[in-house]
């Protein structure tokens, strides 16, 4: 098992934990966390883009001048493609863009996340991180103190003081372990970790 230093919001060392090598000491594959970074991000995909095609145009439907005898191209009605206003041919459809991979895959691509952060020295472990109130610059503090603005925190529980703090700073994030996921994971240059959260994450990924 690798070993950390556990600190305080000072920055300064107060114990040690033991992380599992099951989760934190997996070798790393970039291929598999790209396919299930890819699947996340698909995932998020609006596919809300549309267009009015032919029948969805309103309009009448009376044939706009005879057939034959006026030397005319043969014209249909008002919502013909090729008339102003009318319908589009081939533009998009509302669709979902999003599509899974196995179970296995984004478990191990989550372990790979884990542990490449353990492998950078990435990752730090605290053992509370607690406010008097919500307040962004007290939390900004905290990472700046730690020397981490372009943070992950992992809390085990629901924590709402800093997850309000949080909120307006745009390259900081407070997320539950079960909220825990690759994208963010390796979006964000550190990760830091509550020390409660760690066997949380434990009871989550080994099976």
């Amino acid at each position: 098992m690798a070993t950390v230093e556990i600190l305080d919001i000072n920055g300064d060392t107060v114990s040690e934990a033991e992380l599992p090598d099951a989760i934190f000491g997996v070798p790393v594959r970039p291929d598999i966390l790209h396919q299930v970074v890819t699947m996340q991000l698909a995932c998020r995909r609006a596919g809300t883009a549309a267009v009015k095609h032919r029948s969805d145009v309103k309009g009448s439907t009376r044939k706009l001048f005879r057939q034959k005898g006026t030397g005319r191209a043969r014209r249909g009605n008002i919502k013909s493609p090729l008339l102003r206003g009318g319908g589009s041919v081939f533009g998009p459809d509302p669709r979902s863009y999003a599509y899974t991979v196995p179970k296995k895959v984004r478990r191990l691509a989550l372990k790979m996340a884990l542990s490449s952060k353990l492998q950078r020295e990435e990752l730090i472990v605290l053992n509370r991180f607690e406010l008097d109130s919500i307040k962004t610059k007290a939390f900004l503090g905290v990472l700046r103190t730690l020397n981490q603005e372009n943070a992950l925190v992992v809390t085990d529980q629901a924590d709402q003081t800093l997850e309000l703090s949080s909120r307006n700073l745009p390259r900081a994030k407070v997320l539950r372990c079960e909220g825990l996921n690759v994208y963010d994971i390796l979006k964000h240059q550190a990760l830091i970790l509550i020390e409660p959260s760690i066997p949380a994450i434990e009871r989550r990924l080994i099976a």
